[in-house]
């Protein structure tokens, strides 16, 4: 039968490169670890490894095997986890995946009063998976994303918390700063700033220069809003950010957001979410503040 203790061997074989290696991080002596590797591949019929001096690669049997244990022990470590927060006394630990660079600031406003409303949940934030945090939710890595661009998977929910509009950023002395709006023709002699993204993940690219068959003049990334602003405050390029966001900085700097295009950008956020973990009421409760404080917010503004 195969077992977990098989997994976990051939997961931290390869993570090791050797059965020396993996042998120590398991607790295990190089023995027991060669006699358990022998036993698997005996009671599988089939080779796991092909041995290269003290390397170890594995076989098309061992990678079908990886990619089981890729999906199947963080699942297993996540229980774990539950069951002794559980024991503690502890409702457990809200992981948040964020696939929006811009949305962090806006998850601050949430989490402040969610960690007041359930003393007993804690909150952790895993920025490493933009643009992965699909395979995040299916790996238990994370229980909910912050995502701008859902996609439909049979055992996920995507619930819709907010609207916004995408704006390009430019200084307020720019020659467009007074415009109604921009064209993607204006845009080809600027210099535009991003977050470090591929452009076909960028609506800036997909739905505004793209179709126009423009590119900017130069494109450069940084990896902070904050940074970001302040090298358009200061003349060196123009950025596209969620109005919210843009209309924040531009309170406190020489920035002025102006609509892309005469119909301008429309945008959401969503939460995605495990079907699965519908009923457990901390996750739901977060949701659900997420979505009254966005609509509070909205009727301010109105």
């Amino acid at each position: 039968m195969l077992e977990r203790s098989h997994l976990l061997v051939v997961r931290e074989v390869e993570r090791q490169g050797s059965l020396t290696a993996a042998a120590e991080v398991l607790n295990l002596t190089q023995s027991a670890l060669s006699h358990t590797v022998r036993k698997l591949e005996q009671h599988l019929g089939t080779a796991v490894w092909t041995r290269e001096g003290r390397s170890m690669r594995l076989t098309q049997a061992g990678q079908y095997l990886l990619s089981l244990a890729n999906r199947q022990l963080p699942q297993f470590e996540h229980a774990e986890a539950r069951m002794k927060q559980y024991a503690q006394g502890e409702r457990g630990t809200l992981r948040i995946g964020m696939e929006c660079h811009p949305c962090y600031q806006w998850l601050l406003r949430i989490v402040s009063p969610y960690l007041a409303s359930w003393p007993d949940v804690d909150v952790d934030v895993k920025q490493r998976f933009q643009f992965g945090g699909i395979g995040a939710l299916f790996g238990f890595d994370i229980d909910i994303l912050v995502t701008p661009d859902p996609l439909k998977k049979e055992g996920l929910r995507f619930v819709p918390v907010f609207d916004y509009e995408q704006v390009l950023v430019v200084p307020e002395d720019h020659a467009l700063a007074s415009a109604a709006y921009v064209t993607p023709e204006q845009i080809a002699s600027e210099v535009l700033i991003t977050y470090p993204v591929e452009t076909d993940r960028l609506d800036i690219y997909t739905q505004f220069l793209t179709p126009a068959n423009v590119v900017p003049r130069r494109h450069k990334v940084i990896e902070t809003t904050d940074i970001m602003m302040q090298m358009v405050a200061s003349g060196r390029g123009v950025a596209a950010l969620p109005r919210w966001l843009a209309e924040e900085y531009a309170d406190r700097m020489p920035l002025a957001p102006l609509k892309l295009g005469r119909r301008g950008i429309a945008k959401k956020i969503y939460l995605g979410m495990r079907e699965s973990d519908r009923s457990i009421d901390y996750l739901a409760a977060f949701v659900e503040l997420a979505r009254g404080a966005e609509g509070a917010r909205a009727r301010m503004r109105a």
